[in-house]
Order: structure tokens, then C-alpha cells, then sequence
């Protein structure tokens, strides 16, 4: 009888190739989306590059076809739309989210794939303005306000929430239940993965001005209220408990301060004149307490609806992650 140690046996099959899709959601980019295919096309040939369009009259879908990309439409007008649509169709291992605009720096991808198979669930490039007309005043302070907002929320260093350039895993991008519909949509992702506590890293990478011809879709104001009001949205049902007890605490503050005047009346007259104010502090102290019980609801919600998520996370394949990969980069946020 032959020895255990004697039957011959197969060879591992060798691991199969890592699949990577570069996602690009375009609206009236034809100016621009034949150099950002060439250029993601050289710099990672082996990847299927798609672009998504979303209600373009400038022939973009046009242009891109005939520079090789795989290309998509979204009717629903907004990059919310665009991005779920692209989520839910492709099918990959790394997925690479780029906007058409060329204005994001292809040849940093490998740096950031590095950093993904390294350990990371998704990793942002954080852009380092190039040209004085790439990054506009009004953006960098309200990109800058809203990253500290986010941080401070979540308690984890950021530096560029709104970014558009990430690479992240399938397990990321198939348990990311996306709501937002417009240019929010950076600031979902950013939250998704801060709520349930993944690795985020972020690698500098240039940021250049749109070229002639190249018009922006953004509206400082607008989407800066947009996404301002997403991120209250966002802070309310991701850190429901802190959310309600600051609201609580102003409520209450104002009762007090009301009472406390007729509270002084009533301490040297055994008086209440004013019965008006005195129920309208009374009413505000309920809705105080109220707002605080509301919170610890939620927050116990919040946290069925986070293990759901983080289960929905793990029950995706995890990425083949590479041995010969550096570290993470120092700018992993703790």
C-alpha cells in the first residue's frame, strides 16, 4: 500500500488574475474622455475601463466608445445615480472611480492599488493642486471645512473627503448602500466606510486644471449645501445618540433660561405672572427629554443596521491581497 506521503498530488492551481474595472461617470465630457482612457489605458492595460454616461449632449458616449471603452447610460440625472448604476452592474476584484474631466492623475494608480493590496479597503487620492485655476478658492475652503467636520465627527484624521480619484475592493463596493444622488456621493462613501470602522488610506496625488474647452459641473454653493445638508443627514443616522443630545442640550438650554426668571419670581413672591412662559418652558424641557430618549432608540437601531452592514461586507470574497506589497502608507487613518 503506498504511504499518504507517496500519492502524488496536483499542484495548486495558481491564484486567478485580480480583475480591474476603472469606473468613469461623464456627463458632457467629450473634450476630455479620449485622453482619460488613453492615459488610465497605459498606465494599467490589463483593466477594463467604463465609462457611464449620464444624459450627455456632447457626444461623450460617442468619443468613448471609439477610444475602447465599455460605455453604459444612466437616464437619472445626478453622479449618485451614475455611481449606484456602476456598482451594481460591474463586476470586478479592484474598482477604480475616476472622474472624466481629466483633471485626476492616472499614472498615481499604481501607488493606490498598492495600497489596497497592502490592506486597505479603500484608498483615496488626495489632490494636491498643480495649477493655480484647478483647485477654486470657494472649493478649497469648503472641502477643507467639510474634511474637518467629517473627522471631527467620526474622530479619524482626513484630508480630502470630497475627492473624487479611489480605488477600492469588491467587498467595499458591493456592501455600499448608496443614497446620495449628485456630487454627495464622495462624502457617502468617505462615511460608509468610517461607520464601519474600515481601513482608509489616503495617498497625495496631483490635481490639474480642466483643459480649454472643459466645462465644470459643480456649483460651489449648491453642491456645497448639498452636501453640507447630506453630511447632517449622514451625522443624524450614523451617530444618532450624539446627534440628538446636542439637540437635546439646546432645547434644554433654552428652558432653563426661561425658567429661571420666573423660578427667581416664584422664590420671592410664591407667584408664577407669567403662565405662558412658564408652560412654553415646561413644554421645551419634555421635548428635551424627549430628543435625548429619541437618540438612545436610534442609537441602538443604528447599530443593528451597522452589524448588517458589516455583515453584508464580510459575506463578499476577500481581496487577494499581495505579499510583495509595501505598508500602508503613514496617511492610513488610524
Amino acid at each position: 500500500m503506498m504511504s499518504a506521503a507517496a500519492i502524488p498530488r496536483s499542484p495548486p492551481a495558481a491564484p486567478a488574475a485580480r480583475r480591474t474595472a476603472v469606473l468613469i461617470p461623464c456627463r458632457n465630457e467629450a473634450a476630455t474622455i479620449a485622453k482619460v482612457i488613453a492615459d488610465f489605458r497605459a498606465v494599467l492595460p490589463e483593466a477594463v475601463i467604463h465609462v457611464y454616461d449620464n444624459n450627455s449632449t456632447d457626444g461623450t458616449a460617442d468619443v468613448a466608445r471609439r477610444s475602447g471603452a465599455l460605455v453604459g447610460r444612466e437616464p437619472r440625472q445626478g453622479k449618485g445615480h451614475v455611481v449606484r448604476r456602476m456598482f451594481r452592474d460591474v463586476e470586478a476584484d479592484i474598482y477604480v472611480l475616476v472622474d472624466g474631466d481629466a483633471t485626476y492623475d492616472a499614472a498615481s494608480l499604481p501607488r493606490l492599488i498598492d495600497a489596497l493590496l497592502a490592506g486597505a479597503d479603500m484608498v483615496v487620492g488626495a489632490r494636491v493642486g498643480k495649477d493655480a485655476a484647478a483647485y477654486r478658492r470657494g472649493h478649497q475652503f469648503g472641502n477643507r471645512t467639510l474634511t474637518r467636520v467629517v473627522g471631527g465627527i467620526f474622530r479619524r484624521k482626513l484630508r480630502d473627503v470630497l475627492s473624487g480619484y479611489r480605488v477600492m475592493s469588491r467587498r467595499f463596493v458591493k456592501s455600499f448602500p448608496v443614497l446620495s444622488t449628485g456630487f454627495e456621493i464622495e462624502t457617502e462613501l468617505t462615511v460608509h466606510a468610517l461607520g464601519l470602522d474600515l481601513s482608509i488610506v489616503e495617498i497625495d496625488t496631483p490635481y490639474y486644471a480642466r483643459p480649454a474647452g472643459s466645462v465644470s459641473k459643480l456649483s460651489t454653493w449648491r453642491d456645497g449645501l448639498r452636501i453640507l445638508a447630506t453630511l447632517l443627514r449622514l451625522y443624524r443616522s450614523e451617530r444618532p445618540l450624539s446627534f440628538f443630545a446636542v439637540l437635546s442640550a439646546l432645547i434644554a438650554s433654552i428652558s432653563v433660561a426661561l425658567a429661571i426668571p420666573l423660578l427667581a419670581t416664584y422664590a420671592e413672591t410664591g407667584l408664577v405672572p407669567r403662565l405662558p412662559t412658564a408652560v412654553l418652558a415646561t413644554g421645551l424641557m419634555i421635548l428635551a427629554c424627549l430628543a435625548l430618549a429619541v437618540g438612545f432608540v436610534l442609537d441602538i437601531v443604528t447599530r443593528g443596521r451597522r452589524e448588517v452592514k458589516l455583515l453584508a461586507f464580510l459575506a463578499q470574497p476577500p481581496l487577494e491581497r499581495s505579499a510583495a506589497s509595501s505598508p500602508a502608507p503613514p496617511h492610513d487613518t488610524p
